[in-house]
């Protein structure tokens, strides 16, 4: 009988050490992901943290790309996406559904805090620059209406097509309330995507785009960017934001992270745009350049 026990406690403690030593390698296996949305900037800073991450820890990484804003907020939530760079006007406006404006700083630190009081997301210092949602027209356009303002524009918007991500066309720090800020309403909004918006405005089926601040495309089309002179746009400053729990387990993460910070400013991101969506580079060789240029990672 105490044979019998003896075997079946041991045989309990053998389950028991085999399943822990099963679970121990899944976690360590279990890939951290680097998530990004579908667009250019997105695929060039999540190649960046994907490659350096690659580069400098013996953690595998996962890279998934092209969703939306919210697709991806959803998903660091949930834990199927462990980090990412977001923007804090982004944050502040959609995520915590806030509209008054505030300075950088101080869109930066509600973010910060809120974000990790209410979804245990933690905000790392800012890669830099300031990619924040401009309206954009055609120099000719400019000229025939006189428009060097949002202002200006209000007064003959009714005039004209606006050309837009599905995006700005239905968030709350997008054209619904830009519409009520300035007054102004559109001949039509028309739903138009990526580059796509670029090809639009030159063809004149729309005659308004939105565009963001450090978009390369800006340069290749030689756009006219108006000014916010009501400040609605907030700052869009570019920050990583990783789940608490993943920052935790993984300090070395933010060994590496915190090298990003302040070494992207707006030009740099500019053309680092410039050259996957006009010299049609690969995004994922143009974000390793970036970090070997940087001396962040060895070229080897």
């Amino acid at each position: 009988m105490k044979k019998s026990i003896l075997r079946a406690t041991a045989a309990f403690f053998a389950v028991l050490l085999i399943a822990g030593s099963f679970y121990a390698c899944n976690s360590k296996d279990k890939p951290i992901v680097v998530g990004a949305k579908d667009y250019t900037e997105q695929d060039v800073l999540g190649n960046i943290v994907s490659i350096l991450l690659e580069s400098n820890t013996d953690l595998p990484i996962e890279y998934k790309h092209e969703m939306s804003s919210n697709v991806l907020f959803a998903a660091i939530k949930s834990g199927s996406v462990d980090l990412c760079v977001d923007y804090t006007g982004t944050i502040y406006g959609n995520y915590l559904d806030y509209s008054e404006s505030k300075s950088a700083d101080e869109v930066f630190d509600i973010s910060k805090r809120e974000m990790v009081e209410k979804f245990a997301l933690r905000l790392l210092d800012p890669l830099g620059f300031n990619n924040t949602y401009c309206l954009a027209v055609r120099p000719e356009t400019a000229e025939r209406y006189n428009l060097s303002t949002y202002s200006d524009l209000a007064k003959v918007s009714s005039e004209l097509k606006f050309g837009g991500g599905f995006e700005i066309l239905n968030r709350n720090d997008g054209i619904p309330n830009l519409k009520k800020v300035y007054e102004m309403e559109f001949k039509e909004e028309i739903a138009v995507e990526g580059v796509l918006r670029y090809s639009a405005i030159e063809k004149d089926e729309t005659q308004i785009t939105e565009a963001f601040s450090t978009d390369g495309m800006l340069l290749e089309y030689n756009l006219t960017v108006l000014q916010d002179d009501k400040s609605f746009f907030p700052p869009y400053h570019a920050v990583t934001v990783i789940r608490e729990e993943t920052a935790n387990e993984y300090p070395q993460i933010l060994t590496e992270l915190s090298k990003l910070a302040d070494l992207i400013d707006d030009d740099t991101m500019r053309g680092l745009n410039y050259k996957v969506d006009v010299l049609k580079e690969n995004a994922r060789d143009v974000a390793r350049d970036f970090l070997v240029s940087s001396m962040i990672i060895d070229e080897t």
